[in-house]
């Protein structure tokens, strides 16, 4: 199953060739106290993995597969704050019919693993919306450049088509440890840094 999904490939995920270039990654940083509370439930989730250092290229299934994913679960969850399912913030955890944006990248990396993309390739990252925000989506890392599934629009973009500022990602060789996005902060459009 992971050969077809990523296999050479000469289309990304807009079927064009790959122009979106991939995330410098530096110093290991704090893990969010959400993805913690993740880890001492789920630990088998939050562990060391093997990384081939080089990201995959993905085939058209394997593109197809990405997508589908990002719009079931875009679609099959309904939006909803932690404060509003469990009365208090930061509760990371697979979404059963409501979440917040966590839950989405959380069942979406889930869904990937187990259709056959490796944990060092789909990184749950955190980034800053326009209008400064905190928010969560998926990373997902291939030869042609770095890509984000977002529960607020139904189309893979890469990250430097979004408007947010990249602040720091799960690593691709520890799921349980985070390090900075050195080039995230000139993503952003229109910000005042």
């Amino acid at each position: 199953m992971l050969a077809m999904l990523v296999m050479p490939s000469a289309t990304n995920a807009t079927g064009a060739v790959g122009t979106a270039a991939a995330m410098l990654t530096g110093r290991i940083t704090s893990q969010p106290i959400g993805h913690y509370e993740f880890c001492k439930l789920h630990a088998s989730e939050c562990q060391v993995v093997r990384d081939s250092g080089e990201a995959p290229r993905v085939t058209d299934y394997g593109w197809d597969v990405v997508r589908e994913v990002n719009t079931a679960v875009n679609f099959s969850v309904m939006p909803k704050t932690d404060m509003e399912l469990f009365g208090k913030e930061e509760v990371w955890t697979y979404p059963d019919v409501a979440g917040d944006c966590e839950d989405y990248v959380l069942l979406k990396r889930h869904m990937l693993i187990e259709r056959g993309f490796s944990e060092a390739d789909v990184l749950i990252t955190v980034v800053r919306k326009p209008d400064g925000e905190g928010h969560a989506v998926l990373t997902l890392r291939t030869a042609d450049g770095d890509y984000i599934l977002d529960n607020l629009v139904d189309q893979v973009k890469s990250w430097r088509d979004t408007p947010y500022r990249y602040l720091k990602r799960q690593a691709s060789n520890n799921s349980g440890r985070w390090v900075t996005i050195e080039n995230g902060g000139d993503v952003l459009v229109g910000s005042v840094r």
